[in-house]
C-alpha cells in the first residue's frame, strides 16, 4: 500500500504546468439550488465534464505519457469508457499507439469517442475488473506501458491538479462533494487539499467502493452494479488511494440511481449541462438532501463528466 505522503502537493504542483498545455482550465458555474426546487443555496458547479475526453481523466491520462518512458508498443489502458477515452486522447495528442480495453456495460458514446482518437478498441467480460485481466495480460505479452485508470502514482497526480486548480478558482470553498468509483479522483483532489476544506464522497449505492472500505478499515470488494456501472463500478477501491482518503476524506454518501437520473435530468432542464451518470452523481447529493449543508457553508460540486448520448436529454 502506497504511503500516502508519497502524493504531495509539491509533486502535485509541480506537474500542473507540465500538463497545462494539454488540459483545459475548466469553468465553475454558481447556481442557487431555489431554482432546483431546494432550498435557497448558493452552489458552484465546477464544470470538468468540459475537459478534453469529456471527463477529469485527460489530467491523469497525460501525467502518465509525460512522466513514464512509453516503449515502442504504445500504452494499454483497461476503462469503463472514460479512462480509455482520456489515454487514447493523450495519446493521440502525444503521438503513441493505444490500445484501450473496455467491458460490455460501455456506452455507445463513449465506444465511439475513443475510436475517434484513433485508438485500437477491445471489448469485452460483463464489468471493468474483467477488461482490467484482460489488459494486463495485452500489456505482459505486448511490452505496452499500462495506464492504470486510479491504482497509479502519476495518475493520483495527475488528478490531484484539478484539486489545485479548485483552490485557485474558489479560495473561500468551505466543501468539495466528488464522486468515487476507483478513487483516482477524490484521492488526488484529497493530496492536495490536505484535510484544509471538507471532503465528500458521493458514491452509486449499487457500487459502494469507498463506503464498503471505510467499513472494513481497508479496501474490499463491493457490488459493481447500477446506472453508473461504466464509471463509478470497478468493484473495489484503489490501494494506494485509500490511505489518503482515510486521512482527508470526511465520509462517503451514497446516492441511489433514481436520485443520480433526477440530479441528470436536473443539470439538463436548469442549467443545459450534459452529464453522465458517474458525472451527476455528487450533484445528487446535494439536490436530494443526502447532504444538508450547514448555515453559511460554502459549497462546490464536482462535475466530473459528460460522455453521455446527448439524444437523451
Amino acid at each position: 500500500m502506497l504511503n500516502r505522503n508519497s502524493i504531495t502537493r509539491e509533486r502535485i504542483a509541480a506537474m500542473e504546468p507540465r500538463i497545462r498545455p494539454f488540459v483545459r482550465h475548466t469553468p465553475v458555474l454558481r447556481v442557487d439550488m431555489a431554482d432546483f426546487g431546494r432550498p435557497p443555496l448558493a452552489v458552484d458547479l465546477k464544470l470538468e465534464c468540459l475537459q478534453h475526453s469529456g471527463s477529469f481523466k485527460a489530467r491523469g491520462a497525460f501525467t502518465n505519457l509525460l512522466e513514464r518512458p512509453v516503449p515502442k508498443a504504445g500504452v494499454v489502458a483497461a476503462s469503463g469508457g472514460n479512462h480509455g477515452a482520456a489515454v487514447a486522447y493523450a495519446a493521440m495528442r502525444l503521438g503513441h499507439k493505444a490500445t484501450i480495453f473496455v467491458p460490455e456495460v460501455s456506452p455507445p458514446a463513449k465506444l465511439e469517442r475513443i475510436r475517434a482518437y484513433g485508438a485500437e478498441l477491445v471489448v469485452g467480460g460483463a464489468r471493468y475488473a474483467e477488461a482490467l485481466v484482460a489488459s494486463e495480460d495485452f500489456a505482459e505479452k505486448s511490452g505496452a506501458l499500462q495506464i492504470h485508470a486510479f491504482n497509479q502514482e502519476e495518475t493520483l497526480v495527475g488528478q490531484g491538479t484539478l484539486g489545485l486548480e479548485i483552490e485557485a478558482d474558489l479560495p473561500e470553498l468551505d466543501t468539495l462533494l466528488v464522486a468515487v468509483g476507483g478513487g483516482g479522483l477524490i484521492g488526488g483532489i484529497a493530496a492536495w487539499f490536505a484535510g484544509r476544506i471538507r471532503i465528500v464522497a458521493v458514491e452509486p449505492e449499487g457500487a459502494p467502493t469507498l463506503y464498503r472500505a471505510f467499513e472494513a478499515g481497508q479496501p474490499v470488494d463491493a457490488p459493481a452494479e447500477g446506472i453508473a456501472a461504466d464509471s463509478l463500478a470497478p468493484k473495489r477501491v484503489g490501494e494506494m488511494m485509500f490511505p489518503i482518503a482515510e486521512a482527508f476524506v470526511e465520509r462517503s454518501i451514497l446516492v441511489s440511481d433514481d436520485e443520480i437520473i433526477a440530479a441528470q435530468a436536473a443539470l439538463w432542464d436548469r442549467v443545459r449541462i450534459i452529464a453522465e451518470p458517474g458525472g451527476a452523481a455528487a450533484f445528487a447529493a446535494i439536490l436530494s438532501g443526502r447532504y444538508a449543508p450547514a448555515a453559511g457553508e460554502r459549497v462546490a460540486v464536482l462535475v466530473c463528466g459528460a460522455n453521455a448520448n446527448p439524444a437523451k436529454f
